[in-house]
């Protein structure tokens, strides 16, 4: 199969799944490897930056998936329903913020950090599909593991977990004295 006819059946899989797909399943159905797959759609992803494309590939971990590009969701809008907007407290985010550092982890680890119960605020970022049950700990009672999702991963722009921003020691530091005080006016207000 030739190169172009190689990168329109990649675009035709993505474009049908609409979801991402993994590499391996694109490699096998094209019967190529893996890393002539991912010299194709480098070779798509430059071709859909350019000005006058509507799509773009957008790369996950060890899957891609087409997207319309974000210059483009206001007319988009015009024709699809709106998308529902989720709100992300502070809360919230803290417990995501929790999860995607020290992924996989448990409800009891999470609520070791924040220093509260932290179940309501698991659930809806699993409702939110930002999270998601990966495992159970081989410990008493199997307790569930939670993992952040490709939705996560497509909400804040990044291509995989290590693309996060890294947290310096100075700052770690001030983060803890900040939660101390905070659970020190938590007690004092009871």
């Amino acid at each position: 199969m030739e190169k172009e006819r190689q990168k329109a059946a990649i675009e035709a899989i993505l474009f049908t799944m609409g979801d991402s797909v993994e590499i391996g399943h694109l490699a096998a159905a094209l019967e190529l490897e893996a890393k002539r797959v991912w010299e194709l759609l480098g070779e798509m992803k430059a071709s859909y930056e350019k000005e006058d494309r509507g799509i773009r590939l957008l790369e996950l971990e060890n899957a891609c998936q087409l997207c319309t590009k974000t210059e483009y969701y206001d007319v988009l809008i015009r024709v699809a329903k709106q998308p529902k907007k989720y709100a992300l407290t502070e809360v919230l985010l803290e417990t995501l913020s929790i999860i995607a550092y020290k992924q996989p982890v448990t409800k009891l680890e999470i609520e070791k950090i924040r220093g509260v119960k932290c179940d309501h605020a698991v659930n809806k970022l699993v409702e939110y599909g930002l999270i998601e049950e990966v495992g159970r700990l081989d410990a008493p009672g199997r307790p569930l593991l939670f993992g952040t999702t490709e939705d996560f991963l497509r909400s804040f722009g990044v291509s995989s977990v290590t693309e996060l921003p890294h947290v310096s020691p100075e700052q770690l530091e001030d983060f803890k004295e900040e939660a101390e005080e905070e659970v020190k006016q938590r007690i004092n207000q009871k």
